[in-house]
């Protein structure tokens, strides 16, 4: 089990207030989407949740404070799959998802059994056993997405935070990469996704944290977040919201008047 708590966060890149007195946590077994419109916080705040960024407030993982950890053991709590990862080294898919491995390994270090078990699992339940000896510069943007979740899930962290996962997938790769995310937390991890689809968002997620202009707005289950009311509110569009099946269903009318 593990549960990460955020106090009074607050980001300012330049002379702008990127997020502001967030307070939230997360806890085991749970996927949370993060949502909001383009320019909300979304990515900053996961950057943040990482000590990525100049932040004030704290980030604690297990009462840690992670501003205060190593960069190693903080890679050994939270797997991070960061937005439009680009490949630039044409190794195999198998030697791409074993560089997940990095954060358990002493410097100079080679890779040993219980490493290799860890790359194997992480590669079954990713689907890319049979793309192992493939280039990963290669792959098409479906196996690429499975390949680095791949390597996120050979860290064999407690915690899993992507970001913007579905970005350039189509919808059955997009299908899969949630599958996958609502997999490993019905497992028992931590799992973390800032989201654009809503319909999907709605769909996978046990609960949603909506964020605009750098601060919660709304923090519940996707029927509770996602009304008509604050869809027109936060992302300037009137839509029908219908809540009769298992999750929320979004139809988009327009752009909101008035």
């Amino acid at each position: 089990m593990v549960k990460i708590t955020i106090e009074q966060l607050g980001v300012t890149l330049g002379h702008r207030r990127v997020l502001d007195k967030v307070d939230t946590a997360f806890a085991s077994g749970t996927l949370t989407g993060i949502i909001g419109p383009n320019g909300a916080g979304k990515s900053t705040l996961a950057r943040a949740m990482l000590a990525l960024v100049p932040a004030s407030g704290t980030v604690r993982i297990d009462g840690e404070d992670v501003a205060a950890m190593a960069r190693g053991q903080l890679a050994r709590r939270i797997a991070y799959v960061p937005q439009g990862q680009t490949l630039h080294w044409p190794l195999s898919v198998e030697r791409l998802v074993g560089l997940g491995r990095l954060p358990h390994l002493a410097p100079m270090s080679r890779i040993g059994d219980a490493d290799t078990a860890a790359i194997e699992r992480a590669m079954a339940r990713a689907d890319v056993l049979h793309l192992r000896h493939r280039v990963a510069t290669e792959l098409s943007g479906g196996e690429r997405a499975r390949a680095l979740f791949a390597r996120a899930l050979a860290v064999e962290a407690p915690a899993l935070l992507v970001d913007e996962p579905l970005a350039s997938l189509d919808p059955g790769h997009q299908i899969d990469a949630m599958d996958l995310l609502r997999a490993e937390a019905v497992d028992g991890a931590l799992v973390i996704a800032v989201l654009h689809d809503l319909t999907l968002a709605a769909r996978y997620c046990d609960r949603l944290l909506l964020i605009d202009q750098g601060r919660v707005i709304a923090d519940g289950t996707a029927a509770a977040v996602l009304t008509a009311e604050r869809l027109r509110a936060v992302y300037g569009i009137d839509a029908r919201v219908e809540t009769g099946g298992d999750w929320p269903t979004i139809t988009t009318l327009g752009r909101a008047s008035g």
